[in-house]
């Protein structure tokens, strides 16, 4: 097997199997079009927004989380699950048909790839994590159902401050005092 750059080696398998690719490019486009759907659907219907027309005013961090959740499970149930069925079926299918010498090569290029690019995640859940503890700060403090128009915005912005704080104490002090005991301990006995 020749050594052909990423880019090559996709490119050629798209013209190759261009069929499934578009099958594939139809199908996220499908895809987008339903989750906006369900999207409208829902804010049109929820009686969590008063379909459509409360105010700013009207809304609470309650709300807010629940709307979310609610959004997230609607969009599973109606979008998420039957592509992951198609997509999962699809790929299975196509794996099945492939020849021999084809699924070695993608598991080939899988090895070299995973050797190049090893790691960590993308970060995405430290945001998450902040506004999981920014609604513990705002419910301790019970504001968590007062609606939006009854708080100035800068205890939204003091609470966020307050949070960050908050993390910071309950997980900056321990990591401080690991890692001077990890320096003590092991590092500076290294370096002498």
């Amino acid at each position: 097997m020749e050594d052909v750059s990423a880019e090559v080696f996709w490119k050629n398998k798209i013209k190759k199997y261009w069929k499934i690719f578009v099958i594939c490019i139809i199908a996220v486009i499908v895809c987008a079009i339903g989750a906006l759907l369900v999207l409208v659907w829902f804010i049109e219907t929820s009686t969590l927004g008063g379909q459509g027309e409360w105010t700013f005013n009207d809304w609470t961090l309650n709300y807010v989380v629940g709307f979310y959740i609610l959004i997230i499970l609607w969009e599973l149930l109606f979008i998420g699950v039957p592509a992951a069925l198609f997509f999962g079926v699809g790929a299975y299918l196509c794996w099945k048909r492939l020849p021999d010498e084809e699924k070695q090569e993608f598991k080939e290029r899988e090895k070299k790839e995973k050797k190049k690019y090893k790691q960590g995640g993308s970060g995405g859940g430290f945001s998450f994590f902040i506004f999981i503890a920014y609604c513990i700060v705002i419910a301790i403090d019970g504001n968590y159902n007062t609606q939006f128009g009854q708080l100035d915005y800068s205890y939204f912005v003091y609470a966020w401050f307050f949070t960050i704080m908050w993390l910071l104490i309950i997980f900056g002090v321990p990591v401080a005092i690991i890692l001077l005991i990890v320096y003590f301990k092991v590092w500076r006995k290294k370096s002498e």
